[in-house]
């Protein structure tokens, strides 16, 4: 199992954040299991009023993000799924949105929980959407680690100039 060796993260304090979760729209099941569970984590952690987007696919991601960072938001959670066919698609888009939100993160400075599973059939993405019976829940997991990291983030002083 891949969340093998994961931390424990204990978030408190966060329930002010303004967080806005972006779900793609392919593969129904699996994004339903997805925003689940990213809004069963948001509920937890006492964020009450979340924005949920949904976008056509995974492509659309870094832009829909790209655009909420620029809007105020403190976190942000990018879901999606692709798997792997019979051509170099899946690579192109794999690394297409994983650069690209790496990139909105990096220069909004607004963490971005990656809940994008990139796998090789839909058997490993239904293992990892946490629905009955999934070995992983990474909705959940992409909100606990955007809204942690936006509390370490938020607790930075300004520095003097």
């Amino acid at each position: 199992m891949s969340g093998k060796g994961a931390p424990e993260l204990t978030v408190k304090n966060c329930g002010d954040l303004r967080v806005a979760v972006i779900a793609a729209q392919w593969h129904d099941q699996v994004m339903d299991g997805l925003v689940d569970g990213a809004l069963r984590a948001l509920h937890e952690l006492g964020i009450e009023e979340p924005t949920l987007l949904r976008v056509p696919g995974s492509f659309e991601l870094p832009v829909a993000a790209k655009v909420l960072a620029s809007r105020g938001y403190d976190a942000i959670v990018a879901l999606g799924v692709v798997i792997r066919g019979g051509t170099p698609h899946f690579e192109y888009v794999c690394q297409g949105v994983t650069e690209g939100l790496t990139k909105v993160s990096v220069d909004t400075g607004v963490p971005i929980g990656f809940g994008v599973l990139t796998c090789d059939s839909e058997e490993q993405a239904l293992d990892r959407a946490g629905l009955p019976g999934s070995n992983e829940d990474k909705g959940h997991e992409a909100v606990t680690a955007a809204v942690a990291t936006a509390t370490v983030l938020r607790s930075v002083s300004e520095p003097w100039r």
